[in-house]
């Protein structure tokens, strides 16, 4: 069988999810020639899968800085892309004064916002009896995650990115990278296939404790008196995120919650919401870590965010449209950024924050190895 090779590529990059989709979008826009290359037809995995909550504020250190970067990125694509972001804020509902107390030492510093109850009622339907309170981030963004992608990679294939569909990647190096459809060589490969790192590159998988973490997810339906403005955090959302977790507060925070609710301990769960435009929410979710989690999804996940919702929003009832597992790559840092070998890089985000700082990790990426690129070789005779 013939195969053909793509010589005049200056990037290749392995992954359509948001991560790749990054990259390839700082590389055309540094006049590079792009070849996307993915194994499936369309981007289907954790970038569509998720709350389309670009959660900023609640970011520190490193994955605020690329939180941000996103940002300006997510309202960049959203323009010339035509597709749906809303510069929405998060909204952060206290149910307890412990939950209350953490916000209120957040608010010290930054875009954080504290809110009485009737300020939080007014921006979130819920029961007035459920809340002492609230807070917002002001800086988040929300987007549609069903179709977000397609627009971007319809995007990108219009600017003359090379979109490879439906084409699995068998090995790369710094300098080719080999499909199903033949060799592509370039000057520069990124890496951005999530958790799937493992089937690409295992040692390096390995090496860096990347494993697979499984979520439960549901859309439901409800008639509400008013929309929700806003993505939701719980007090369980307080334990996930950067911004909360060095406080004294959160820790007891953490001890009340897993001893009050064991069961939802065990799911792991972040109690987060989001409205899409169609009305309908976006509720969840679980996490499940291992190198293969398995595919079968408890109904006690689902029976738990059901009625904790039901406890929390005011509503009769929820109807279920759909159910979904999603998986995301997970380690024991926030992210993955790895470089094998010269020009071949592996980028990753570790923790589920991939909407939120994608971009602005790819950005990064690409802009470090023209950073280099550039410098003049050290050494030598002047």
């Amino acid at each position: 069988m013939k195969t053909r090779s793509v010589t005049a590529v200056e990037l290749v990059v392995v992954g359509s999810g948001i991560v790749g989709l990054g990259a390839a979008y700082a590389g055309i826009r540094r006049g590079l020639r792009v070849a996307v290359v993915d194994r499936t037809a369309e981007p289907v995995g954790a970038t569509i899968r998720n709350f389309g909550h670009l959660c900023i504020g609640a970011q520190t250190g490193l994955a605020r800085e690329f939180a941000d970067a996103s940002r300006d990125i997510w309202l960049q694509l959203a323009t010339d892309a035509g597709f749906w972001v809303r510069e929405s804020g998060t909204l952060i509902a206290a149910r307890h004064e412990d939950e209350f107390a953490i916000l209120e030492r957040a608010s010290e510093d930054g875009d954080l916002r504290m809110l009485d109850v009737d300020e939080l009622l007014h921006r979130a339907p819920l029961r007035r009896d459920a809340v002492i309170g609230g807070a917002v981030i002001d800086s988040d963004l929300q987007t549609n995650p069903r179709e977000a992608s397609g627009a971007i990679v319809r995007h990108l294939a219009s600017l003359g990115v090379e979109f490879f569909f439906r084409t699995a990647v068998t090995e790369v190096a710094a300098s080719r990278v080999q499909t199903t459809r033949g060799a592509i060589d370039a000057g520069l490969v990124v890496v951005a296939v999530n958790h799937d790192v493992d089937q690409l590159l295992p040692e390096l998988a390995e090496r860096a404790g990347v494993v697979r973490c499984a979520l439960d997810m549901m859309r439901v339906a409800a008639h509400v008196p008013r929309p929700l403005d806003a993505p939701l955090l719980t007090g369980w959302s307080l334990l996930r995120y950067g911004r909360f977790g060095a406080f004294a507060e959160t820790a007891r925070l953490r001890e009340r919650l897993h001893t009050e609710r064991p069961d939802l301990a065990a799911l792991d769960l972040n109690q987060m919401y989001t409205q899409l435009p169609d009305g309908s929410f976006i509720i969840g979710d679980s996490h499940s870590r291992g190198i293969q989690p398995g595919p079968f999804q408890p109904e006690s996940a689902f029976e738990a965010f059901l009625d904790e919702a039901a406890s929390l929003f005011d509503v009769e009832r929820f109807r279920v449209l759909e159910r979904w597992q999603g998986i995301y790559a997970s380690g024991p840092n926030e992210f993955l950024i790895e470089e094998p070998e010269p020009g071949l890089h592996v980028i990753a985000a570790t923790t589920g924050i991939g909407m939120t700082t994608g971009l602005g990790l790819a950005e990064r990426t690409l802009s470090s190895a023209f950073d280099r690129a550039s410098q003049p070789a050290q050494g030598g005779t002047p």
